[in-house]
């Protein structure tokens, strides 16, 4: 077997090891459910460890503060166990979950408008797994402050695609939209950054960074089209 032929049935091997980790992930969390259900309390305490980096991690990014974060977290687990009847199980409970998250950490952002801030202005945190693959140093805050500015909805699909590395279908269900909206957010996101950022004047004096932006966005952008 070639090396590369030996490669390619590597990285094979390897995405049907995760899809199955996946799987059993989703089986597991429909199995613990049944428990609750039933009226196993212990079997929602490890379905709250299973996910609570997960649901702690989405909240920080839409309040930019751990307190605040917290409290949302807190709340999106009381909702879920209030309303487990309510899953159908047609979508896996994490993005069940997430949809919970995503709707709480909105809620608490209105709350801020009193005479604070706009929902649509509310910066995200800057932590996230993907972001040193689109930029190095300090041209990640200017990457923030346009990715702060964006609308909710498109910010909601740009964070779950790119921060937490969500499918399109697992988006879709999350935000309760079609699959293909779900898509034309994220791609309306990344173009507007890429608008954006093609008129930053202190990005054209970081020739190798700004290079690495375009060929990221170009990607991801080309992702949204297919």
């Amino acid at each position: 077997m070639s090396g590369k032929n030996f490669a390619t049935a590597i990285n094979r091997k390897s995405s049907e090891l995760v899809q199955k980790d996946a799987e059993a992930n989703i089986t597991d969390d429909f199995v613990l459910v049944a428990r609750v259900r039933e009226g196993d309390r212990k079997a929602f305490s490890d379905l709250v460890k299973r996910h609570q980096k997960g649901v702690l991690r989405l909240a920080v990014r839409f309040m930019k503060d751990m307190d605040a974060a917290e409290d949302v977290a807190q709340e999106s687990f009381i909702k879920a166990y209030e309303r487990l009847a309510s899953f159908e199980g047609r979508a896996s409970f994490k993005s069940w979950l997430f949809q919970i998250t995503v709707n709480t950490a909105r809620n608490r952002l209105r709350e801020r408008r009193d005479g604070m801030t706009d929902v649509d202005q509310v910066p995200l945190a800057v932590a996230a797994k993907a972001e040193s693959s689109l930029v190095h140093g300090v041209i990640v805050e200017l990457i923030q402050k346009h990715v702060d500015t964006l609308p909710f909805k498109q910010r909601t699909a740009l964070v779950l695609r790119i921060y937490e590395d969500l499918s399109f279908k697992e988006i879709a269900e999350i935000m309760k939209c079609p699959y293909d909206t779900a898509k034309a957010n994220y791609r309306h996101a990344l173009l507007k950054m890429k608008e954006e950022l093609s008129q930053n004047q202190e990005l054209k004096t970081w020739s190798f960074e700004t290079e690495n932006i375009w060929i990221e966005l170009t990607k991801h952008t080309m992702e949204a089209e297919v």
